[in-house]
């Protein structure tokens, strides 16, 4: 019986070793830069920005590993889907606007049309299932 305890722990242990370093990995996961496609949103440019339109406004922070996850995904579609709007709100530097739109947990895609908000979705999401979301609003 002790036998089968040392077994257990010691798989336990490696799996518990096995997901800190996977979170390592995935947290100390480089930046990927942003399309030239994509825009940077702020106080001053929000409003322009999202009123006419598809836009899908991601907002994020540096810090956050799923965000990381989430640019290569916005990218490819900001240059792949030249009738959607991607842009990107940091909600570190702007936390006034992510108070106003009751941003609670990041990654969060907000999909704006002609200005109003009509969808909104938490999480790392295939390009796939952002633009089945997207469609539903053309």
């Amino acid at each position: 019986m002790t036998i089968v305890f040392y077994i257990i722990g010691g798989l336990v242990l490696l799996f518990i070793a096995y997901s800190v370093y996977s979170f390592q990995k995935i947290k100390n996961q480089p930046a990927v830069a942003d399309s030239d496609k994509v825009k940077v949103l702020n106080s001053n440019n929000f409003a322009a920005i999202t009123k006419r339109g598809i836009v899908v406004v991601d907002f994020w922070a540096p810090w956050c590993a799923p965000c990381k996850m989430m640019a290569p995904i916005l990218n490819d579609i900001a240059e792949s889907e030249p009738d959607i709007t991607i842009a990107k709100l940091n909600v570190d530097n702007q936390q006034q606007l992510a108070a106003k739109f009751a941003i609670r947990g990041i990654p969060t895609m907000v999909i704006f049309k002609n200005g109003k908000e009509v969808k909104r979705f938490t999480g790392v999401k295939t390009k796939s299932v952002i633009l089945n979301e997207v469609e539903k609003f053309k």
